[in-house]
């Protein structure tokens, strides 16, 4: 285990000696003394496991959601019917309609 993995306070040891997570670089000896411990470190937790966080399913509300769509829809309409005509124009609307992509995926972030 490494230590970056360790909660605040989880005993571990390092070493030989055992130590105490004080900060985010530093354990405590359970004899005393402060010292660094190497982001490089192998480490043998001496509580219980730790369990690796469990990562919440994302939650979208439909209603956001179907907003941010109509908005985009709305644009990319509105940008292919300005489009039709002039080539350059064409070349301007798809840069603009991926823009418009854009700001519906950050909507959505």
């Amino acid at each position: 285990m490494k230590f970056q993995q360790l909660p605040m306070g989880a005993r571990f040891e390092f070493e030989g000696v055992a130590y105490v997570k004080t900060g985010p670089l530093t354990a405590t000896s359970e004899r005393g003394g402060s010292r660094m411990i190497p982001r490089s470190a192998v480490l043998k937790p001496l509580d219980a496991p730790i369990a690796p966080p469990v990562r919440a399913a994302r939650v979208l509300d439909e209603a956001v959601v179907m907003a941010a769509f109509e908005v985009f829809h709305d644009e990319c309409r509105r940008l292919l019917d300005a489009a039709d005509s002039d080539l350059a124009r064409a070349a301007s609307a798809r840069a603009m309609l991926e823009s418009a992509r854009r700001r519906f995926l950050d909507a959505l972030a």
